[in-house]
């Protein structure tokens, strides 16, 4: 059984709330167990959860779930394009998937509502990644 870790972002909480959910949901739903699950503030500061996460033995991947808002700069692709470059490396340096559900930038809060259902993508491609990489 695929053991995932999830990485939850608390920003825009009343959105992820509901990823996090589907997330699970479809884990289960896969034969995966969420054995962790660490809440952080924002998307920017996944990467440091995730590492840690990713050092545990009972981890075998790493979802991470969040929702960047397009405000009135270009905050969200500064966040969203940095958060998703360094989880990047972190799978490889580590050696163990880290997959992207993320949602965002230029996306409304209508847009992100629309989209609640990327965590289950992320946790789908965390399983399938396991699984053709041998580590399931």
């Amino acid at each position: 059984m695929a053991k995932l870790g999830f990485v939850v972002s608390e920003f825009n909480r009343d959105i992820t709330y509901q990823m996090e959910l589907l997330g699970r949901e479809h884990a289960q739903f896969l034969g995966a167990d969420v054995a962790a699950v660490v809440y952080v503030p924002g998307v920017f500061d996944m990467p440091i959860a995730v590492k840690k996460m990713l050092c545990r033995e009972d981890i075998d991947a790493v979802v991470t779930i969040g929702c960047v808002i397009q405000g009135e700069t270009a905050h969200d692709e500064v966040v969203v394009n940095h958060a998703a470059r360094k989880l990047m490396d972190l799978s490889l340096e580590c050696n163990k998937p880290v997959t992207l559900g993320i949602t965002g930038p230029k996306m409304s809060r209508a847009d992100a509502q629309k989209r609640v259902d990327y965590s289950k993508r992320a946790v789908e491609a965390a399983v399938k990644l396991l699984q053709r990489l041998g580590g399931d």
